[in-house]
């Protein structure tokens, strides 16, 4: 299989089914975002961060694949349909969303309560969690704005609101291992 197709050069691509869309189009937004935080994951695992946490963020790298692969499949298609009825396509299920809150729990357990919003920094590994965290906000949005046109399973959107929560908690987690100091943002007097 070669990796250039030359389909792509009018500008279009095409989803799982068959269907071609602009690549401009909501729907490759949405997967596109998600495999730009897969990708930024994939930096964050590639520090030096604790095996359980490496483990666990391919695993969540492994979830966000099969979002791309939701994402990227034509609802529409009868094709589609007939799949999905027969469960060849993976999900994402209510396990995989409670995986990412009881890692949340476990974290939060070590760590001093929040009292104020944090500002992102202290340390490259931070710094790399919170810029992930932000891609995932931005997948969320894109998400949430593909349901308003074309409902997907709720899933893919809970999953991805836990897994924003998750990477904050686990810069907050990395700016203690690390001995970074969270830096609190109190705002100037006036604001």
């Amino acid at each position: 299989m070669k990796i250039y197709t030359k389909t792509g050069d009018e500008g279009t691509t095409s989803l799982f089914g068959g269907k071609r869309v602009p690549k401009h189009h909501i729907r490759i937004e949405s997967y596109g975002t998600i495999d730009e935080l897969n990708s930024w994951l994939g930096l964050v695992r590639d520090q030096e961060i604790d095996p359980h946490a490496r483990e666990f963020l391919m695993m969540v790298q492994d979830r966000l694949f099969v979002i791309g692969s939701l994402l990227a499949t034509d609802p529409l298609k009868e094709k589609s349909k007939l799949i999905r009825q027969r469960q060849q396509l993976p999900v994402i299920n209510d396990h995989d969303i409670l995986l990412l809150e009881q890692e949340i729990d476990a974290m939060e357990a070590h760590l001093p309560a929040l009292t104020h919003f944090i500002l992102p920094g202290g340390h490259s590994f931070v710094s790399y969690c919170h810029i992930a965290r932000t891609v995932c906000r931005r997948a969320e949005r894109m998400a949430t704005y593909l349901d308003s046109q074309e409902p997907m399973d709720t899933g893919i959107i809970k999953y991805l609101n836990r897994l924003s929560d998750y990477l904050f908690v686990l810069a907050r987690k990395l700016s203690k291992e690390v001995g970074a100091e969270e830096k609190i943002w109190v705002g100037r007097k006036g604001d």
